[in-house]
């Protein structure tokens, strides 16, 4: 049975796409580069949440409480949602973990799948060294389940006997490629104890939510311990800046070694430049209550649109800063954004 508070918001999700519409008709996009923020209709649309200082989401603030800044320049808000969107999602999980967090999360995986409404669509992604595509799109919560139900992910970390990366190796389930014509980048890959890589693991999530529907929030759903390899073949840079175009936030949960500093490590630096949020776990009770306060807060954010004013529209990428008059809460948004370049 659908919910109809889910239902309602479809509707309005769908409202707010014609409302944008209706702005931009008076400069139609020269490409269809859907997700990106479209700056050849001057129209910047900044999903933000909001949350108190015990981290519960705040869902009362008014449309005169919130400031906007493009390059530091204050801009006047032309749109303005609360509803919640439907998500498209990508759970991608650390193949490489340790085994003790491997087990944990395993233990729990099963769960993930009820943070995710019928209106919503997810796919599965893992990754090490490699990525792999788990499983397409799909909005039955039922297939959702089944797959993170099929997922094993108790290995142990490399190097350990047994592991993926022992004497005959096992990448994302396949053998592992010849390593002659590049040994020496090689024989570093492989004794890196940081032998996995997010970058690349992030990037290909990204190129699976790029096309998916605009009435959607997108989300990839990172769980990890946040040790990257030097050895990606993109870029934190190239990696943000897919992310933005696309409108795509990063949602992660820190397991293991990486919730023990989790604002420091590479998972804290793509949610803050995405807008979207991490969180740190160190048991089955915190992993299972994380997985569906992720689902909630992406969902449940206020929609901020804006036409630039008294900003260079030649330059390629714009900061963007959300404040809230009233005092002693948190804002999440993106950093920023990238023009999608005039024809």
């Amino acid at each position: 049975m659908i919910c109809p508070r889910k239902t309602l918001a479809v509707v309005l999700s769908l409202s707010l796409v014609a409302s944008v519409a209706a702005l931009q008709q008076a400069a139609p996009l020269q490409d269809d580069s859907r997700a990106r923020i479209r700056t050849t209709v001057e129209l910047v649309v900044v999903p933000v949440t909001v949350k108190d200082a015990q981290g519960r989401l705040v869902g009362d603030i008014r449309l005169d409480e919130f400031r906007i800044f493009e390059d530091g320049v204050e801009q006047k808000v032309a749109l303005f949602s609360v509803e919640p969107f439907p998500l498209s999602a990508v759970i991608l999980l650390d193949d490489g973990l340790k085994l003790k967090t491997a087990e944990q999360i395993q233990s729990t995986m099963r769960t993930i799948a009820g943070g995710f409404g019928a209106l919503d669509e997810v796919a599965i992604g893992r990754f090490d060294i490699l990525f792999e595509q788990v499983s397409d799109f799909t909005a039955d919560p039922d297939k959702v389940f089944d797959q993170l139900k099929r997922i094993e992910l108790a290995r142990t970390f490399p190097g350990q006997a047994g592991g993926p990366m022992t004497a005959n190796p096992r990448v994302n389930t396949a053998q592992a490629p010849d390593l002659q014509g590049a040994k020496n980048r090689a024989t570093q890959v492989l004794s890196d104890t940081l032998n996995k890589n997010i970058d690349d693991a992030i990037y290909a999530a990204g190129q699976m939510l790029r096309a998916r529907p605009r009435e959607h929030r997108k989300i990839i759903f990172l769980i990890s311990d946040g040790q990257n390899s030097r050895y990606n073949t993109n870029s934190f840079a190239d990696t943000v800046r897919l992310l933005l175009t696309a409108d795509i936030s990063v949602y992660a949960i820190n397991v293991g070694e990486g919730a023990l500093s989790p604002l420091n490590n590479v998972l804290a630096k793509y949610a803050r430049a995405t807008g979207g949020d991490v969180f740190s776990a160190n048991s089955r009770g915190e992993l299972e209550r994380l997985y569906s306060l992720v689902t909630e807060e992406a969902r449940n954010q206020y929609t901020l649109g804006y036409v630039p004013q008294d900003t260079d529209r030649r330059a390629d990428y714009h900061t963007v800063e959300v404040r809230v008059k009233r005092g002693g809460l948190i804002l999440l948004a993106r950093e920023g954004y990238y023009a999608v370049p005039r024809p």
